[in-house]
């Protein structure tokens, strides 16, 4: 059941700053994740400040210099039907088109994909569990098919983000405004793991909103992003892989390689990217990318599966190129 809360409908973004300093003040935008985690008291909630109205944080443009702006209201339907995003960032549209159903496509945003609360049943459930101040990560020895094989101690959490991975790959750059001022930073280093700190995903600080989304240009960059998932909609990612690549004649020259479903934050794989820079792809060279991908995972009892699923997601991905 809902808690009661006041509501605002910001007509500024200095209004919605304004108010979302107080305490137990949430900001929403699309509202696909917020009035559940309210309903699950996954936190308190005192004020919801809806931005909805700002159209400033709407929208995708192309700068002159080739990079492309993703205001953070723009929401997943637009991302993945964009021109501009499908001609340049293939595997950007590939992930949006991915995320979810038709309906929360339509109604999610790219802040909130990016901002979204965890999806383990323990932290949105009855259970006081190490996230929420508790002792103890029930996924540990319970239920843990879908949790994290990567990164996962001291919470097995998995970031439930299609953008994410895709857009870490690509090198994107997130953009914050609060009542400090505005910061920005790229978004790789925006996720948050649980042995930093357990009580956030992110770096977002209470008050602060995301604005936009910077991608630098994509001149020569192949990128795609492979999801699998147990039905063919609306839900998450058991593994995905999110690639973006810039050949060299047929020499891979630069490679960024994202997994998403398997650690609590979008997850590069450095040691993958290092393993194919300077080879032309063939399936031996795929091969050790994705071995040295999964070399550090420690599976629990019920998802050693996702190694396996891991390897093969990222083999297919770079054999086609």
């Amino acid at each position: 059941m809902l808690p009661n809360f006041a509501y605002i409908r910001a007509r500024t973004k200095q209004e919605a700053l304004n108010n979302l300093g107080s305490e137990g003040a949430h900001v929403h935008a699309g509202g696909t994740d917020i009035l559940g985690c309210a309903r699950a008291e996954v936190f308190e909630v005192e004020k919801i400040v809806s931005i909805s109205r700002l159209e400033e944080l709407r929208g995708i443009t192309r700068s002159s210099d080739g990079s492309l702006r993703i205001g953070a209201l723009t929401t997943i339907s637009e991302i993945a039907q964009s021109p501009l995003v499908q001609e340049s960032y293939p595997g950007l549209a590939q992930a949006a088109g991915d995320v979810a159903s038709p309906q929360l496509r339509n109604q999610g945003t790219l802040g909130g994909n990016l901002c979204q609360r965890p999806r383990c049943w323990y932290f949105r459930g009855d259970f006081h569990c190490a996230k929420k101040g508790g002792d103890l990560c029930y996924a540990v020895e319970g239920e843990n098919r879908y949790h994290a094989i990567l990164g996962g101690d001291p919470c097995y959490i998995v970031h439930p983000s299609d953008t994410a991975p895709m857009l870490v790959a690509l090198g994107a750059e997130i953009h914050i405004s609060g009542a400090a001022g505005s910061r920005s930073m790229p978004l790789q280093d925006f996720f948050v793991l649980p042995d930093q700190d357990l009580s956030r995903e992110n770096l977002l600080e209470p008050g602060e909103i995301v604005t936009e989304v910077l991608l630098p240009g994509a001149s020569g960059i192949k990128s795609s992003y492979r999801k699998i998932r147990e039905r063919g909609a609306w839900d998450f990612a058991l593994v995905s892989v999110a690639l973006a690549v810039r050949m060299n004649g047929s020499t891979i020259a630069e490679a960024r390689l994202v997994l998403g479903g398997v650690a609590p934050v979008p997850w590069r794989a450095e040691a993958a990217e290092r393993a194919l820079i300077g080879k032309q792809p063939s399936p031996s060279v795929a091969a050790d990318a994705a071995a040295a991908a999964v070399a550090g995972a420690q599976p629990l009892e019920q998802n050693a599966y996702k190694v396996l699923l891991a390897k093969g997601a990222i083999l297919e991905s770079l054999l086609a190129l």
